[in-house]
């Protein structure tokens, strides 16, 4: 599966009038390696495995492939993962015909909020809402894999 994915930086709160379900994400990295990144997540009350590919040129497209895992099994997988574990709270948020997920960093990266949303197609058009912020898409920066590694805090 090809995943296409945006991320924006939020500018204010105001998602938080319209969210329509939270949950707290716990990931970690068993490989970083941008070309087959390797990773295991606990989002609420289930375990997942996810291996992705290296972006395209646009930065916007990558090859994703994800299983559900049980929770148990991600907890352990967890402690054999790189130094640096990601937590943070996602919130969804319905915005015309797409679902932005919008992740509150804690931890080694508080201060942090970033929005993402996932097209089927790279030129597909949506709606940015007033509390999007700057487009980070291309900045390695604010990908998870390297957050875990250089915390935001430090910057």
């Amino acid at each position: 599966m090809v995943e296409i994915e945006r991320k924006f930086l939020v500018a204010s709160n105001e998602y938080l009038k319209s969210f329509t379900k939270q949950n707290r994400v716990v990931q970690g990295y068993l490989s970083s390696d941008p070309k087959r990144t390797v990773r295991v997540r606990l989002k609420g009350e289930n375990g997942y495995l996810t291996i992705k590919g290296e972006s395209n040129e646009s930065g916007l497209s990558r090859f994703e492939w994800e299983r559900e895992i049980s929770y148990t099994d991600a907890e352990n997988l967890l402690n054999l993962c790189e130094k640096g574990v990601i937590d943070k709270i996602r919130y969804e948020v319905i915005v015309g015909i797409h679902v932005y997920e919008v992740d509150v960093f804690t931890k080694d990266n508080e201060g942090l909020v970033i929005a993402e949303i996932e097209l089927k197609d790279e030129n597909e058009s949506f709606e940015k809402p007033i509390w999007l912020g700057e487009e980070v898409t291309n900045d390695i920066r604010y990908y998870n894999s390297y957050l875990s590694k250089n915390p935001f805090k430090k910057w």
